[in-house]
């Protein structure tokens, strides 16, 4: 090995059959009162312990002589070795079964992982340069494999194995990898190769995704002005049957999606599907800027051996969640329409939830690690999301300061200016730094607002905000379990009252099991809990699929007699039907809008021609 490099790690899969990495870590010189190694707890972009040692199957040391070295476990994620010259040798194994975007997976069809899975830190040495070797499963069946990577190449070739290195430790895990047989494409934005790999079944229009997303990167690249430094950047997905969820890293994203979600050959349309997973490239895309290098200020650097509360998160995820829609639009690649769907739809999924009240986005940000990522059967309510609400409150305070300052200033120009101040010169934002500069943008004191949205429970006045672009909106009840909301209901149904339960009903085998049941609804007062099982209406045997058809044509304040199971036990218990609540949104456009308000939707979204744009969106 290059002796230039003081730490260097080897890994490849020993065996796929068992999901097994074997990892090897040279130290050139380990500390001379014993090296103290360590495993991450957590990742960036997923703020929840994960404790990623439990995936270590052994580990062992030794030292330049071959020498077995004496290791000690200290704690769930420390070890400590004995003394010894060196250079130290540390060799383990990671069990790889986790198909995620967060942990390591390796079978006999592809092999994944983040550094912090597998990655073992020398404590004391984080800021050394290392090089990484990387091989393929030994094996002709292996030989056509091929390996996907955003770290920095030392001699190996372009999606080949070899050997890579990294500044130090915080860029190693910062570099998922990918191998495996692929299907690779590749487009330009801003000088820079894009490129996307595909990993898993699948029938992609590799031609249109690459269009589509060249589209989406060149929206945002524009609206902060640059790009970040990097020698290209990697969309690196995985297709499978279910599945769904993307996390950011400094020039790659990893994705998982359905195949359903990818673009089909001959498919001209733009489905929902392949809406949605737009959107999400376009999110993790736009963490490019916002959250990989404008970051709170207590992530710089990362402490990964325990948790990092910060009360931004709202900002940094709801803001990434409020543009990752809007660069659709912004692209051209939906229609504004198509747009306002979207945005019903995260008000929506706002509305519904009691836990807006109780709880605000920045107590949500803070408690992230212990309440959002470890949601249970109360979190509607009793806790909001800073991903959609954080939304909200980012097109709040955009449509504001596009107000108090007659359409001359906005969010866009907030985030140029985190990017510039804090992103580019690498400084992290303090608490209360973003509320500042927006303050400074607006030209007028805005605590405010902040005290009112993001610190406590109001809802942002979106209504009120709205006016300004003639946008209507409505509120009206769920059609039923499936109804999302962003578009109204059907004639047929819209004028009469819908029954509402109050919870929510997923199958069980032996009926209808109520996964949550809401504040204050029909079910929790008639002492109905989530996890108990219904299994007769009214005496009349009843599943998922039954229960849902007779609840929406069932008499409201009608008493029903509920037969269900709670664990083993069987009960009885009336109940009464309420008119669903008016919690599902839809927005429209009015065709009338002044010449005033057209030109402000046209800065907006960002629309060429707004007027026929309007036109289109009014008429459809």
């Amino acid at each position: 090995m290059n002796q230039t490099y003081s730490i260097a790690y080897s890994i490849f899969p020993v065996s796929p059959e068992a999901h097994l990495f074997r990892v090897r870590c040279r130290v050139d010189q380990p500390d001379p009162d014993g090296q103290r190694l360590s495993m991450p707890n957590w990742i960036p972009g997923s703020y929840m312990i994960r404790d990623f040692a439990r995936n270590i199957v052994w580990l062992n040391a030794t030292d330049r002589n071959h020498n077995p070295v004496t290791v000690e476990k200290r704690d769930k994620a420390r070890w400590q070795v004995a003394p010894c010259d060196g250079p130290l040798y540390i060799e383990y194994e990671v069990y790889a079964w986790d198909l995620s975007v967060r942990g390591a997976h390796l079978d006999t069809g592809h092999g994944y992982f983040n550094g912090t899975s597998v990655f073992i830190a020398v404590d004391g040495q984080s800021e050394q340069p290392c090089r990484v070797d990387i091989a393929p499963p030994a094996g002709t069946a292996y030989e056509n494999w091929r390996l996907a990577t955003t770290l920095p190449r030392l001699d190996a070739e372009l999606y080949q194995f070899g050997s890579y290195l990294a500044r130090d430790y915080d860029e190693l895990i910062d570099h998922p990898v990918e191998m495996g047989q692929f299907d690779l494409a590749s487009f330009e934005v801003a000088g820079t190769p894009h490129d996307i790999v595909i990993t898993g079944k699948h029938r992609a229009d590799l031609p249109r995704l690459c269009r589509d997303l060249e589209k989406i990167c060149t929206t945002h690249v524009a609206m902060f002005g640059e790009l970040p430094p990097m020698e290209r950047y990697l969309f690196m997905v995985m297709a499978v049957g279910e599945g769904y969820g993307g996390l950011e890293h400094r020039s790659s994203t990893s994705l998982l999606c359905s195949r359903e979600d990818l673009p089909q050959p001959g498919q001209e349309t733009m489905t929902d599907n392949y809406r949605n997973f737009l959107g999400l490239c376009s999110h993790e895309y736009f963490h490019l800027w916002n959250i990989k290098r404008i970051k709170p200020a207590v992530f710089m650097p990362y402490d990964l051996s325990r948790e990092t509360p910060t009360r931004q998160l709202w900002a940094f995820e709801g803001i990434t969640s409020y543009y990752d829609d809007l660069a659709l639009v912004r692209s051209a690649l939906i229609e504004p329409q198509s747009y306002l769907q979207l945005l019903g739809q995260t008000v929506t999924r706002v509305w519904r939830g009691a836990g807006r009240f109780k709880q605000s986005v920045a107590d949500s940000s803070f408690d992230a690690w212990n309440k959002f990522y470890k949601q249970d059967e109360s979190a509607p309510n009793n806790i909001v999301s800073y991903y959609s609400k954080g939304a909200l409150i980012a097109l709040a305070l955009d449509l504001t300061l596009r107000r108090v300052t007659d359409q001359q200033r906005s969010l866009d120009d907030l985030m140029r200016r985190l990017w510039q101040e804090y992103g580019k010169a690498g400084i992290g934002v303090p608490e209360g730094g973003i509320e500042q500069l927006a303050a400074d943008i607006a030209g007028r004191d805005l605590s405010e607002f902040f005290s009112r949205y993001v610190y406590g429970t109001e809802d942002p006045p979106l209504q009120e905000l709205f006016a300004d672009l003639e946008i209507d909106f409505q509120l009206r009840p769920a059609r039923n379990a499936d109804d999302r909301g962003g578009e109204p209901a059907a004639e047929e149904i819209s004028n009469r009252p819908q029954p509402w339960l109050g919870a929510r009903i997923v199958d069980d085998n032996t009926g209808a099991r109520l996964s949550h049941v809401f504040d204050n609804g029909p079910a929790q007062k008639a002492g109905l809990s989530a996890g108990d099982v219904i299994i007769a209406w009214d005496g009349i045997k009843v599943g998922k699929t039954s229960l849902e058809p007779r609840l929406e044509n069932y008499p409201l304040d009608t008493p029903v007699t509920i037969h269900a199971f709670r664990r083993d036990e069987l009960f009885e218990t009336r109940l009464r039907l309420e008119p669903a609540p008016a919690d599902t949104v839809y927005l429209t456009w009015q065709a009338d809008a002044s010449a005033t308000q057209s030109s402000a939707r046209a800065n907006w979204l960002q629309l060429a021609d707004e007027a026929a744009s309007t036109k289109q969106a009014v008429n459809q």
